[in-house]
């Protein structure tokens, strides 16, 4: 397996490093019928120190992490993105993925229909946390996952909003120094040549999501909403060529009064993988695969609070991260990955800075099966910061 902590781990950039000033670029106005295109990206630098491992980083250096390039369209009618993003785990853009490729057309004010690799609306939205590392949902395939499809959005009258939508296929892969089926950016199910590995394929993805706001209270400050989302999709086994199914659902509950924000999810996945030998599926990003179980609860708690304008326009927004899956399978062990950290937002420049609790965690001090059957369940340690240069 490869180094996958030193892979996802997003971190810091050196302080006293000065950039030239770059802006966003918009050309055209988002108000005409011919709408406005907006070229803008990121560059981010990190540091990391793991606690746990042989190979405790020695150096303690700070290392380039990736490059983003972020292309949008907007007008009354219609709108779009594509997002590239190219990393470094040894080599500039070794490993380097499309993110997002959609285009989207508003029939009203509440109404739109979106077409392309575009987010599954699956749980309270695409990001359930308030970290940068994201929590354990992510590695699982539940959140930011962006996937090839069709979604219709409308919002009723009620303050419901709904989410229907219809994907075909996964992201694709894309470049990588692994297997050529991890190099994506989402977690996704894939084809995988490995003995104790599942090759999967999932196709025809039915998602839907409803959210209802909550207005009974009467007061300005405060935003409440509770909401479900449910998935259904089929799995072609690549090894034996016969159907199985994935079922997820999920709950969720957001709250935010004045700067203070709190989001609870909570849900289950069952996955019928076809495959007599496991009771797990193989899943795999940022070129590296992984198992996980095929039935479990998971869930995310995510509070945070801003500090607005605490010295000269800087804003920090400490936050508290937990979630974790909780396995349906006897003997396996159940996961955890727990965050503390804080996000500084001055102007162009966004620093995160995060301590990282975690066991039976592939991406922490774990193994292929830390999803699965799980490790030696102990509480691993990372210290994850990372530098945002925005333009």
């Amino acid at each position: 397996m490869h180094n996958v902590f030193s892979k996802l781990s997003v971190g810091l950039f050196a302080a006293g490093v000065t950039f030239p000033s770059f802006a966003a670029m918009t050309l055209g106005d988002p108000k005409t019928d011919t709408g406005a295109l907006t070229v803008s990206g990121a560059l981010r630098a990190k540091y990391n120190y793991k606690d746990y491992g042989p190979n405790i980083d020695s150096d303690n250096s700070i290392k380039f992490d990736a490059a983003i390039v972020n292309i949008a369209y907007e007008s009354p009618k219609v709108f779009g993105n594509v997002q590239w993003r190219c990393y470094q785990w040894s080599e500039l853009c070794d490993f380097s993925t499309l993110v997002s490729a959609y285009a989207g057309y508003r029939l009203n004010s509440t109404d739109h229909i979106t077409l392309g690799l575009q987010p599954v609306p699956f749980g309270p939205s695409r990001f359930w946390d308030s970290s940068f590392y994201a929590g354990l949902n992510y590695t699982m395939g539940l959140q930011d996952v962006l996937n090839l499809g069709v979604n219709y959005h409308t919002e009723l009258p009620s303050a419901t909003k709904i989410d229907l939508a219809y994907f075909v296929r996964d992201g694709g892969h894309y470049i990588g120094t692994a297997d050529k089926a991890t190099a994506r950016y989402s977690a996704n199910m894939v084809k995988t040549n490995g003995s104790e590995m599942t090759s999967l394929k999932e196709k025809n993805m039915f998602v839907m999501r409803a959210k209802q706001e909550l207005s009974f209270f009467n007061n300005d400050d405060l935003d409440m909403a509770v909401g479900g989302s449910y998935w259904y999709s089929t799995l072609e086994n690549q090894q034996n060529h016969k159907e199985g199914n994935r079922k997820a659902w999920s709950l969720f509950n957001t709250l935010n009064y004045q700067n203070l924000g709190i989001t609870l999810t909570a849900g289950q996945i069952k996955i019928d993988n076809k495959d007599p030998i496991s009771n797990y599926s193989t899943f795999g990003s940022f070129d590296t695969a992984y198992n996980i179980a095929n039935s479990g609860t998971f869930y995310s708690v995510d509070v945070n609070y801003t500090f607005k304008d605490v010295i000269n326009g800087l804003n920090v927004t400490p936050y508290v991260v937990l979630s974790g899956l909780s396995k349906d399978e006897q003997n396996y062990k159940n996961s955890q990955r727990n965050i503390i950290g804080a996000a500084w937002n001055y102007k162009q420049i966004s620093l995160y800075s995060e301590y990282i609790t975690s066991k039976n965690d592939p991406f922490i001090g774990g193994t292929t099966n830390s999803l699965a059957g799980g490790d030696d369940g102990r509480w691993n340690k990372l210290l994850n910061v990372m530098f945002v240069y925005n333009f």
